[in-house]
C-alpha cells in the first residue's frame, strides 16, 4: 500500500484489538481498487474511550472509527446522530465526522447478520431464535432479527440483568416477542447464534450443550478467530447445521463502504462478495 499525506485514515477500536479482521479485507479492497484510504487497529482500553476519540478526531485525514469489543455501547453516549439499529440497539460498530464536524454512528452487525441468514437460506419470520451473549453484537443481532420479524427471540447472557432491558425495549419497539432466559438451554429453538467471546481462549467452556439442540436447529458461531471454533466443531460431530462468522463480516463490508463514502466499491461488493469472501476463508 502507498501510504502518502492525503490518505484517509479509519481506526478500528478494540481492548483486545488482536482478533480483528477488518484491516485485512477493508485494505485490500482500498488497495485492489486504487483507493487513497488505510484502516489501521488501535488497541483502546475501555477507560480511555472517550478522551482518546475526542482527541483523535480532530485530525483532520483521520475521517471515521471502526468500533470492536468493548466500544459498541460506549461509543453511542458520544454521537450527535445515529442510526434506528443503533439507537434500538443502543449500539454502534462505525463512527464517522460529517462535514460540519458532527459525530455519526450506525450498526452494522445485525444487517450483516441478517444478510448472512439471507446467504444462508435460513429464512427469519416466524423463527424461534435463541442469542447467548448480549453485549455490542448480541443485542444488534436481536434488534435486526426484530425487525426483520423473527416470530420469538430468547436472551441469555452471563451478567445478570443485562437481557431483561434489552427485551422490553425491542419488544415494545417492533411489536416481537422478545424475553430474558436464565439458561442458555438450546432446545426448542429454530436459530442459536454464539455471541460470546467463549472460544476465543483455549480451554473455554462451550457457550451452551450442544447435546440439547433439536437435530433441525441451525447454529451460527459469531466468533471469527480460531476456526473452527469449538462450537462448530461440536456442532458438526452431532451433524448439526453450523455456520462461523464470515459471512456476517463479508455482508457488513458494502455497508460500512456506502457509510464512509465508498459508494461505487460499495455498490461492486454488494453485487459480487466473492472478492472479499476468500479473503476470509483463505486466512
Amino acid at each position: 500500500m502507498n501510504i502518502s499525506g492525503t490518505t484517509r485514515v479509519f481506526l478500528i477500536l478494540g481492548d483486545p484489538v488482536a482478533q480483528v479482521r477488518a484491516p485485512e479485507a477493508f485494505n485490500h479492497l482500498f488497495a485492489a481498487h486504487g483507493l487513497d484510504a488505510v484502516l489501521v487497529p488501535a488497541n483502546v482500553p475501555a477507560a480511555e474511550l472517550d478522551s482518546f476519540v475526542t482527541h483523535v478526531l480532530k485530525a483532520r485525514n483521520i475521517d471515521g472509527l471502526w468500533l470492536a469489543i468493548p466500544h459498541k455501547t460506549a461509543m453511542v453516549d458520544q454521537l450527535d446522530h445515529c442510526d434506528r439499529l443503533g439507537r434500538s440497539a443502543g449500539a454502534v460498530n462505525a463512527a464517522r465526522r460529517n462535514v460540519d464536524g458532527s459525530l455519526e454512528g450506525a450498526l452494522f452487525d445485525g444487517v450483516g447478520f441478517t444478510k448472512a441468514l439471507d446467504h444462508f437460506s435460513i429464512a427469519i419470520p416466524g423463527r424461534r431464535v435463541l442469542v447467548v451473549g448480549v453485549g455490542g453484537g448480541g443485542v444488534a443481532i436481536a434488534t435486526s432479527l426484530a425487525a426483520r420479524g423473527a416470530g420469538r427471540i430468547a436472551l441469555f447472557d452471563h451478567t445478570p440483568g443485562r437481557t431483561d432491558a434489552v427485551a422490553a425495549k425491542l419488544s415494545a419497539e417492533f411489536g416481537v416477542e422478545v424475553v430474558s432466559v436464565d439458561t442458555p438451554d438450546p432446545a426448542g429453538y429454530d436459530l442459536v447464534v454464539n455471541a460470546t467471546p467463549l472460544g476465543l481462549e483455549a480451554g473455554d467452556p462451550l457457550p451452551f450443550d450442544v447435546a440439547r439442540l433439536d437435530a433441525d436447529t441451525a447454529v451460527v458461531d459469531i466468533l471469527m478467530k480460531n476456526q473452527p471454533t469449538p462450537l462448530l466443531r461440536a456442532c458438526h460431530a452431532r451433524g448439526i447445521t453450523a455456520h462461523p462468522g464470515f459471512e456476517m463480516m463479508v455482508q457488513q463490508v458494502p455497508e460500512y463502504l456506502a457509510f464512509f463514502g465508498f459508494d461505487e466499491l460499495a455498490k461492486a461488493v454488494q453485487a459480487d462478495a466473492s472478492e472479499v469472501r476468500a479473503l476470509f476463508e483463505a486466512s
